[in-house]
């Protein structure tokens, strides 16, 4: 029998093909042979790179030996036990997690129950972030969770001494914003599941350690709405960068809350809200199956022959020249949009009462207001939530401008919007219309959404929002919602919006509106509700609060665990 070492070249560079990534390390300290077969073979690495995970997009901008390094350098890091032993190597992981996402299948099948395609990228992630240490290490090291954690005091008594040479930092030093605190708060939307406890690897989690109260205080504080920060989740310097850490504060706002009132059990919501890494690299979204409505199923069983006038005149609908013109103007429009934008997208939208919002932000005499680089306090006086079902088409398309990003087009759309917890609302039943909506990118390539919501031809509310994940990517957008007026007293407050279907005609009636959301209940209804329990458990220490019924009356149609039936 042949040795190893003795095969063909070609063979052997075959058999190794087939080795964990991390073998590579150690083949080649073996012996000469195998060290000159590995050492500086890119084509090796690519063979093993291409056994393992995802096929990227773009394979010609790939230094197949480097990013085979990268990966096993990641997995080392996260290995070891201790948080405080890997918590330095945040840059190196938070580059080699964006190149993991960026590079992550397109062209896959879609994951059931969700809209975005099989990765193994993203489920490699997805085991590595599984472990708390990890979490701590990596994903809870922004500000917001110093602040949770008693790491970075805020009192007035404690100023420090701010001499470079002091012992005590000064308190515009502790506040001041660090790179790794932005990088941390991205990884944390990438991994896209709210992190309710400011540590998660302690085995105790109380009331003390929960996030909402802080994500709150940095939502809703009106200081953070400004003419440089476009009043969303931007960098308050007027250049359109976001601004991570405001974006997880709305993740962890809204997170919260769909879990106060049991809707991150419902399908239409877990998918995007408690699985790790849902989609959140671009272009993965897949269109889920569109279920037919019973009239467009009447139409087909009847056709243009029918006996009936009724049938008949829909069958002269369809043949309308007027009509099919429309049909081919809005097929165009839709295939120049980048961004996906026509479709079914559900909404959330959170607010406080205004005298709770007013008090928090003016409440007081104004020399007890805190500095402007002082954060406000936690504030836990409950919340409302709001969930809205938009349809919206793309109408125009047209070049970006000076201060977008030049390399995707801006889009405009318009379309309507539909109260789900509510037979009518006049804060969330409005048209979105017009130039009253847009898509575009950010000069440094973010994908931006401007939505105004509109009440009898006015414009009422605005929301300024990014998307996570880059272009066309399935996990949804988080922004801010305010006066379309830019009201200095408010209100304001955290949304959040993500398509759940291509299929955008009109629903006939609240009652009906089931029917948009029936692929994602169909598609569900095989999945054990296990799979994400260990991502729903409860995470914000309430323990001692009843869990809400799983129950909610939409339209006069009951909302259950469909999954429990």
């Amino acid at each position: 029998m042949a040795l190893l070492t003795e095969l063909p070249p070609e063979i052997l560079q075959h058999v190794l093909g087939y080795v964990e990534p991390s073998d590579l390390a150690w083949i080649p300290r073996i012996c000469r042979t195998l060290y000159h077969t590995v050492k500086g073979n890119n084509s090796l690495f690519r063979v093993v790179y291409l056994n393992n995970f995802d096929a990227p997009p773009d394979k010609s901008s790939i230094h197949w030996e480097q990013a085979v390094k990268d990966i096993v350098r990641l997995q080392v890091i996260c290995n070891r036990d201790r948080s405080q032993d890997k918590k330095h190597e945040l840059p190196f992981v938070y580059e080699t997690v964006k190149t993991l996402l960026r590079n992550a299948a397109t062209d896959t099948e879609r994951v059931r129950a969700t809209t975005h395609p099989a990765s193994r990228n993203a489920d490699l992630l997805s085991a590595i972030f599984k472990s708390e240490t990890n979490q701590s290490a990596f994903l809870c090291r922004s500000q917001l969770y110093g602040l949770a954690r008693g790491e970075i005091r805020t009192s007035c008594d404690d100023n420090g001494d701010g001499s470079e040479g002091g012992s005590r930092p000064s308190l515009l030093q502790r506040l001041r914003p660090r790179p790794e605190q932005q990088q941390s708060a991205h990884l944390h939307c990438l991994y896209g599941v709210p992190l309710l406890h400011a540590q998660p690897e302690s085995p105790q989690r109380t009331r003390r350690g929960r996030m909402g109260p802080f994500a709150c205080a940095k939502v809703y504080d009106l200081r953070q709405y400004t003419d440089s920060t476009k009043w969303g989740p931007f960098a308050d310097d007027d250049t359109d960068r976001v601004d991570w850490e405001k974006v997880e504060a709305i993740m962890l706002v809204i997170g919260a809350n769909l879990r106060r009132l049991g809707l991150n059990r419902l399908p239409v919501c877990r998918i995007f809200w408690e699985m790790p890494f849902a989609g959140t690299w671009p272009q993965c979204y897949k269109a889920l199956p569109v279920v037919p409505s019973a009239r467009d199923e009447q139409l087909q069983q009847q056709g243009p022959e029918g006996s009936t006038s009724s049938s008949t005149a829909a069958a002269n609908e369809y043949q309308d020249p007027e009509q099919q013109e429309r049909q081919r103007q809005q097929q165009s429009l839709e295939e120049r949009d980048p961004y996906g934008i026509t479709g079914t997208w559900l909404r959330v939208v959170c607010f406080l009462d205004y005298s709770d919002f007013f008090n928090f932000n003016f409440g007081g005499a104004a020399d007890q207001q805190p500095a402007p680089h002082v954060p406000r306090r936690p504030i836990d006086v409950g919340e409302a939530t709001r969930l809205i079902l938009m349809k919206i088409r793309v109408t125009r398309v047209e070049p970006p401008g000076p201060d977008d990003g030049q390399a995707l087009p801006v889009c405009h759309f318009e379309g309507i919007s539909r109260s789900l917890d509510d037979s009518y609302d006049e804060n969330a039943n409005s048209d979105l219309r017009g130039m009253r909506g847009s898509v575009r990118l950010t000069r440094e390539g973010e994908v931006r959404w401007t939505t105004f919501s509109v009440f009898n031809g006015a414009e009422r509310w605005r929301s300024e929002s990014v998307q996570i994940g880059g272009v066309k990517s399935a996990k949804g957008v988080l922004g801010n919602w305010f006066d379309s007026d830019f009201d200095p007293r408010g209100p304001a407050g955290p949304t959040a919006f993500w398509k759940v279907s291509d299929k955008v005609t009109e629903s006939a009636g609240y009652r009906a509106l089931m029917q948009d959301f029936l692929p994602l209940i169909q598609d569900q209804l095989d999945v054990t509700g296990d799979e994400y329990a260990d991502q729903s458990d409860d995470d914000d220490g309430d323990d001692d609060e009843p869990e809400p019924e799983l129950e909610l009356e939409i339209t006069g149609i009951s909302w259950v665990t469909w999954t429990d039936d």
